[in-house]
């Protein structure tokens, strides 16, 4: 893959990158009414009920305002710059092109670059907690959290040189670092997302083995698969990085879904908690009681299920414990 990006000059960008400039802006607003209205549904069945873990809940609440402030800083900046660039200042000399090669790094762009590093930061860092949870280990997540790190740096170093006087995230060493950056966010998130989807299949099958096929429904649900490993956000990110590393145009519209990705997925995710119906700490680890089932042919079957020893006799009684149901 190339590592060559759409440079500043008029020529390069032209009509196309203005078009796609104005697309993205679109494309993102709407998907920030989305996210908006997938804040509000979260906090709302968050504190509609009362819960026994207070604390995860506070956790997410305040998760949520923290992704939701980002990415409105985020829209904000954009927003206010194309209206400068196209409206307020459309007679700027050479036009829109040149007023993004002399402007893009001014204070308030390098402010909407700043939320939108944080914001992937603690995107990835929610992925991780949850590859952890699913998981049910530390040792799985020991990777992840290398690479973690290693964006922390990348996203730094990115913010500092497009922030500097005459940075442009598309061109010099902002667009190698940005190349650099957006590669392990992407890896990372592939990672995860491959762990957690196998981890959930794997538990499925296990589920199916020994309860059958209509117990292990759940975990082979779509729905289930796609927002728990927040696959949405690990796909925009491929589609920007590879738009971005052919120097692409266009790769702008997927850098504004992918950062709105980086908001969405996680809230979906967070809603599904909030609902009672994600994976917690203790799905593994929940006690569990012995079941006997039988039709008198006195064949047992014992396995293993969530640390608990379930003993399963084909049978039309069903004992719980000691009691007969």
């Amino acid at each position: 893959m190339s590592t060559s990006v759409p440079s500043t000059n008029s020529s390069s960008h032209g009509g196309v990158f203005q078009n796609a400039f104005y697309i993205g802006i679109n494309l993102q607003n709407i998907l920030y009414g989305i996210q908006l209205g997938l804040y509000f549904e979260t906090i709302a069945t968050l504190w509609s009920v009362r819960r026994e873990n207070k604390t995860s809940y506070v956790f997410y609440t305040v998760f949520s305002s923290i992704m939701l402030f980002l990415v409105t800083v985020w829209i904000s900046t954009e927003a206010f710059f194309t209206e400068k660039m196209w409206i307020l200042d459309s007679s700027y000399p050479s036009g829109p092109d040149q007023y993004w090669k002399d402007n893009s790094s001014v204070w308030y762009m390098d402010l909407g670059t700043t939320a939108a590093v944080l914001l992937q930061l603690v995107t990835d860092a929610l992925m991780i907690y949850r590859c952890r949870i699913i998981w049910n280990s530390y040792r799985a997540i020991v990777i992840p959290i290398i690479l973690w790190l290693a964006s922390l740096v990348l996203g730094v170093l990115v913010d500092w040189t497009s922030s500097s006087p005459g940075g442009d995230f598309f061109a010099g060493i902002s667009s190698q670092l940005g190349f650099a950056y957006y590669t392990v966010g992407v890896v990372l998130n592939s990672i995860l997302t491959c762990m957690i989807c196998y981890r959930i299949v794997r538990h499925g099958k296990e589920v199916q083995r020994c309860l059958g096929r209509e117990y292990a429904t759940l975990y082979f649900s779509v729905v289930m698969l796609i927002i728990e490993s927040v696959l949405p956000y690990t796909v925009s990110g491929v589609a920007w990085l590879v738009t971005l590393g052919m120097g692409s145009k266009t790769s702008i519209v997927f850098c504004d879904l992918h950062i709105m990705m980086m908001c969405i997925s996680p809230q979906m995710l967070i809603l599904r908690v909030s609902l009672g119906r994600a994976w917690v700490d203790n799905t593994f680890r929940k006690p569990g009681s012995t079941f006997k089932f039988s039709l008198g042919s006195g064949t047992t079957r014992t396995f293993d299920t969530n640390g608990a020893q379930m003993h399963v006799q084909t049978s039309s009684n069903v004992y719980v414990s000691d009691g007969k149901v």
